[in-house]
């Protein structure tokens, strides 16, 4: 039903009926709609203060699920940075010092990762304090994995480098001598057999028939064969490396040739009685960094602790050198 205004006449006493003018319609017009704009601009203002529109909340709660994964990989990195921790604390206390490698210093374990304000564009993110802390510590640890790789990879040069130290060191007698009845004269002061004086004896010396296989006591390289008339005579040298050298004499004839390679247990030659020698037997020496070594405390890779034992007995005795 439609709802008409109408306004008294006091002339006339009667109610006539109120016909608004063009102006009127639309000045109310006017009206209206500026109080529906102020109405709906204030709304716009107010409303998100207090109530969050569909997209805030999801940008909320996007938000929070960034937070969240930036907490967990936060948490993530802990963990990684104690496996690495660890791993430094076994580099340092256990690999380095079983192949003598040098210490790393510290400094460089911790030393911070170059350039001015690399995070400078971080800081124009939101949330920029978790992302910039995140990323240091993800920089730190690349840093010292790093390292640590660095540092195994020369732990594994050392290891392989082992292995050959191992193979290479004269770790065997020259010559078979299970029941050990073949050692004449051992390193030290000893009688000489041609001026009868105490002289030192920078080896050993093996009695066995002309002929007895000689074997190369560790790997390395001939680095001398020499038909000598004295001396030493027929004698072979072979370098191991590391520092180890030994020496062979008074051999009847060679099976090897200069620069030849040799492994442990290998024959070198035959036992003669060439130089100044009084009988058939090998002389044989160890040299350690030019200097010569008690062969003695090198017999641990063919004798057992009981036949090792009984081989000083026999040593510790004063004897005449053959040589």
């Amino acid at each position: 039903m439609v709802k008409h205004k109408y306004k008294f006449h006091p002339e006339q006493l009667i109610f006539i009926r109120d016909r608004a003018s063009l102006r009127d319609k639309l000045f109310l017009s006017l009206k209206y709609t500026a109080g529906i704009f102020v109405v709906g601009f204030v709304s716009y203002l107010v409303f998100p203060l207090f109530i969050d529109t569909p997209e805030v909340r999801k940008l909320k709660r996007e938000n929070q699920e960034l937070v969240l994964n930036f907490e967990l990989i936060n948490r993530r990195i802990n963990q990684l940075r104690m496996v690495i921790e660890d791993l430094q604390r076994r580099d340092e206390n256990i690999y380095r010092i079983i192949f003598e490698a040098e210490p790393i210093d510290p400094s460089i374990r911790e030393a911070g990762i170059g350039g001015i304000n690399r995070y400078a564009e971080l800081e124009k993110l939101s949330n920029s304090k978790i992302i910039i802390e995140t990323n240091k510590k993800v920089d730190a640890l690349s840093k010292k994995a790093y390292i640590q790789s660095r540092s195994f990879d020369e732990i594994s040069n050392l290891a392989r480098r082992k292995e050959e130290l191992l193979r290479s060191i004269p770790a065997i007698m020259p010559i078979r001598d299970r029941d050990l009845t073949r050692v004449a004269s051992s390193f030290g002061m000893r009688i000489h057999p041609f001026y009868k004086v105490l002289k030192m004896h920078t080896g050993m010396d093996f009695t066995a028939p002309t002929g007895t296989e000689i074997y190369s006591t560790g790997d390395g390289y001939v680095v001398k064969v020499e038909y000598a008339q004295r001396g030493y005579g027929y004698h072979v040298v072979i370098d191991h490396g590391f520092g180890h050298q030994t020496l062979y004499a008074h051999l009847s004839r060679f099976a090897v040739k200069p620069g030849q390679r040799v492994k442990r247990g290998m024959v070198i030659g035959y036992v003669g009685n060439t130089g100044t020698s009084v009988a058939p037997h090998l002389h044989y020496e160890v040299h350690k960094n030019g200097q010569p070594v008690n062969p003695l405390h090198y017999y641990f890779n063919d004798l057992t602790p009981e036949q090792y034992d009984r081989l000083v007995q026999i040593a510790s005795q004063p004897t005449q050198s053959f040589d």
